[in-house]
């Protein structure tokens, strides 16, 4: 039996392993010609991981009494999971290298937070819950303050921390309440307690504690308070990080619980999940429009998005889980494009993101500032981008599921959010004349950006099977 369990969390196991025993060799050996071997090993197995998972076909596996489940949906994020932290790691190297700030902990607290995002979106008890919600978040700490002799760096880490573990406090006091009036901690053992739709105001109150200290993880309004200053003080690729891997395994985890825990009390948080959803659209499409830094302007960004994939979310339907899984897929995507061309933004040698550098950036890198073009236009769902179908699905999926006044208020939302987005474009190819920024020649960045484009614009043919396994893990969840 024991045997069986280990063999269904293999991946998580082997990419511990990894890190652990990567830790014990990188202590004792040349720490600085390590880092940039240990980047490139460990995202070639987060690649091979991600290959893996994808091949194990279909069915559901159980392991340990119900505390971990591998299924279609749990296999869906963690490949988007294990894809984009690879990429971000790869795109990464080269600017931590040059500013020394490439450590061998630096990959191997990515490979740890990894593990824990992967644990998250397998939970199948509150338990197991919380020790990946945990394992992710004490990794996330660490390397957002990676920089030590940067006051904003610290800030970032710290205000992280202390926040963090206030949302933390939030989830454990909802898991007691919850387990105190469902007697149980097990999702399985919970839902037969609302099998009938009706819950219990304690359940109700856990619920609501739940979802507070969830919310907390994805930035969502009124928990996004730490979102633009960690994002601003983090080093850059920390923040891309940042913005893709967590986010799709918080958004993971969120469905996770309400489908698989509350998923027949629909009716009781299907308003709370709303009410988040237009809140966080609204907040992070006003908020962004006064921003000149472009970290902080990519946190109201994610804020905003956080928000239309809760509005998939909040549906309460199967096609509801699906529209969310494809709009996470699409935003993850786009994300990882958007920090490689910040990644590449550069004066004399020194990182710059104030949006004011990139005036007639177009005349200088008309490649570059084209493929930028492409997807700025997809994240504010300018037709015939992908991410206009990635906002097309979660509208549909709250307008079937009955919330059709979420689904104008995300058209709303979206026409506001698109003023910034088209303010960059703006300044790339109508602005002023200014100082140049460096060019920079990295093939690594150049490639993810330019491949990022490309599937905002070939991904509207067939979204590259991406519609059909998010089909297969949205029915598996919501059964």
């Amino acid at each position: 039996m024991i045997q069986a369990d280990l063999t269904i969390i293999l991946p998580e196991i082997i990419l511990a392993v990894f890190a652990m025993l990567a830790l014990l060799v990188a202590v004792y050996s040349v720490k600085d010609g390590l880092a940039s071997v240990l980047v490139w090993a460990t995202s070639a197995l987060m690649l091979v991981l991600a290959v893996f998972i994808a091949s194990k076909g279909m069915g559901t596996n159980i392991a340990f009494g119900g505390m971990y489940v591998d299924d279609g949906f749990s296999r869906f994020s963690k490949v988007a999971i294990l894809v984009s932290a690879a990429a971000v790691l790869l795109m990464s190297r080269e600017y931590m290298a040059r500013r020394g700030l490439l450590r061998f902990e630096y990959p191997l607290l990515i490979a740890l937070s990894v593990v824990g995002m992967m644990m998250m979106v397998s939970a199948g008890d509150l338990m197991s819950l919380y020790m990946g919600l945990e394992l992710q978040s004490l990794a996330l700490y660490v390397v957002a303050a990676l920089r030590r002799d940067s006051v904003k760096s610290t800030e970032a880490g710290l205000k992280y921390f202390v926040l963090g573990a206030l949302s933390s406090g939030l989830l454990l006091y909802g898991a007691s309440l919850v387990y105190g009036f469902a007697g149980t901690t097990l999702f399985s053992g919970i839902i037969q307690t609302t099998h009938h739709g009706e819950v219990s105001l304690g359940l109700l109150f856990g619920l609501i504690f739940l979802i507070s200290g969830l919310a907390f993880k994805v930035s969502a309004v009124p928990f996004h308070m730490w979102t633009p200053d960690v994002y601003e003080g983090s080093p850059t690729p920390v923040t891309a990080f940042f913005a893709t891997a967590p986010k799709m395994a918080a958004m993971g985890l969120f469905a996770r619980v309400l489908h698989d825990a509350f998923g027949a009390a629909v009716a009781d948080w299907q308003q709370v999940i709303a009410l988040l959803s237009v809140l966080s659209m609204f907040l992070g499409a006003v908020a962004a429009i006064g921003q000149r830094d472009i970290k902080r302007l990519m946190a109201y960004s994610s804020i905003a998005h956080m928000g239309f994939a809760m509005m998939g979310l909040a549906a309460g339907t199967a096609f509801g889980v699906q529209a969310m899984l494809i709009y996470m897929a699409i935003y993850v995507t786009m994300n990882v494009g958007t920090f490689a061309f910040v990644l590449m933004m550069e004066k004399d040698g020194q990182p710059v993101t104030d949006i004011a550098s990139l005036n007639l950036y177009a005349r200088r890198e008309p490649g570059k500032a084209l493929a930028m073009l492409v997807l700025l236009f997809s994240l504010a769902g300018v037709p015939p981008m992908l991410g206009f179908f990635g906002k097309f699905y979660v509208l549909r999926a709250a307008y079937e599921g009955g919330l059709a006044w979420l689904a104008v208020a995300g058209v709303v939302a979206s026409v506001i959010g698109a003023f910034y987005y088209l303010r960059i474009v703006f300044y790339m190819y109508f602005g002023e004349e200014g100082e140049e920024l460096d060019k920079n020649r990295s093939p690594v960045l150049w490639g993810f950006l330019m491949a990022s484009a490309a599937v905002m614009l070939v991904g509207i043919v067939n979204m590259f099977g991406v519609e059909g396994a998010a089909v297969a893990a949205a029915v598996t969840l919501v059964n």
